[in-house]
C-alpha cells in the first residue's frame, strides 16, 4: 500500500492549480507545467491543498496515487522553488565551457563535444570544472545533467570523468592489487 499516495500537497503561496479529468496544471513564478494523470486516479482541490484519491481500490491505482503524488509535488516544488544539479569534471584537461546556448564539453578525447541547452533550463559555469543545471521541470533538468555525464562517466581506477557534485565513486584497486 502507498503511504505516498495518501499524503495531501499543500499548494504555496503565488501557485495556482487548475485540476481537469485527465489533467492538472501548475503556474508559478518560474513556469509553467503540465501533466496528465491516470483515469484510475481522482485528483482534487480542497482548502489550498492537492487530494489524490482512488476511483478503485486496485493494484494498479495505487500503484499509479504514489507515482502521481510524486510527481506533483515535484511540480508545484519546480514552479515555486526551482531545482538544480551540479556536476563536476575530474581529470587533466576536463573542462566545461558555456557559450550561448550550448556547452562544449572538453573530457579527454580528440575533439571538444558540443551540447545544445534545451529551452526552460539556465545552465552556469561557476568555474571551468564545475556546472550548474536549473530550472523548474525536475525531469528536464535530470535528463539533461545524465546526458552530459553520460559523454565521459567517472571511472572506477583513477575516478576521471563528468560526475555529480556530491557523487561517490567506488575505486577499484588494479594491477597492483594482484601481486
Amino acid at each position: 500500500m502507498s503511504r505516498i499516495g495518501n499524503r495531501r500537497l499543500t499548494i504555496p503561496e503565488k501557485v495556482e492549480v487548475n485540476v481537469t479529468e485527465t489533467d492538472i496544471t501548475v503556474k508559478g513564478p518560474k513556469g509553467e507545467l503540465n501533466m496528465s494523470y491516470s483515469p484510475l486516479l481522482k485528483v482534487t482541490v480542497e482548502d489550498n491543498e492537492i487530494v489524490v484519491s482512488k476511483k478503485k481500490d486496485t493494484k494498479e491505482a495505487n500503484i499509479m496515487s504514489g507515482t502521481t503524488n510524486a510527481n506533483i509535488n515535484n511540480m508545484l516544488v519546480g514552479v515555486s522553488k526551482g531545482f538544480s544539479k551540479e556536476l563536476e569534471a575530474v581529470g587533466v584537461g576536463y573542462r566545461f565551457a558555456v557559450s550561448g546556448n550550448k556547452i562544449i564539453v572538453s573530457a579527454g578525447y580528440s575533439h571538444n563535444v558540443e551540447v545544445a541547452i534545451p529551452s526552460g533550463i539556465t545552465v552556469t559555469s561557476p568555474s571551468n570544472t564545475e556546472l550548474t543545471i536549473s530550472g523548474f521541470d525536475r525531469q528536464k533538468i535530470s535528463e539533461f545533467a545524465a546526458n552530459i555525464r553520460k559523454i565521459r562517466e567517472p571511472e572506477p581506477y583513477k575516478g576521471k570523468g563528468i560526475r555529480y557534485k556530491e557523487e561517490h565513486i567506488r575505486r577499484k584497486e588494479g594491477k597492483k592489487a594482484a601481486k
